[in-house]
């Protein structure tokens, strides 16, 4: 009974609070990315063909910053 609860009360929030939630959502996993891509060392970029200066690069960028065709 209560995971009925549960999902009646997610499914009566409106939809703006679901757009907000999912934006913050995806924020957080772009920002968790790029900080594990600045962490990676000389060789493991060789590996996936980024200098150390292209993932700094790339990591200093803020979460929003995407590429249009991640936006959905």
């Amino acid at each position: 009974m209560a995971t009925q609860l549960g999902r009646l009360a997610i499914a009566s929030r409106p939809s703006w609070f679901s757009s907000l939630f999912s934006a913050f959502a995806n924020f957080a996993a772009i920002s968790r990315q790029r900080h594990a891509l600045s962490q990676l060392d000389d060789r493991l970029l060789q590996d996936i063909g980024l200098t150390q200066s292209e993932a700094k690069s790339e990591a200093d960028r803020a979460p929003w910053d995407v590429p249009a065709h991640w936006r959905v």
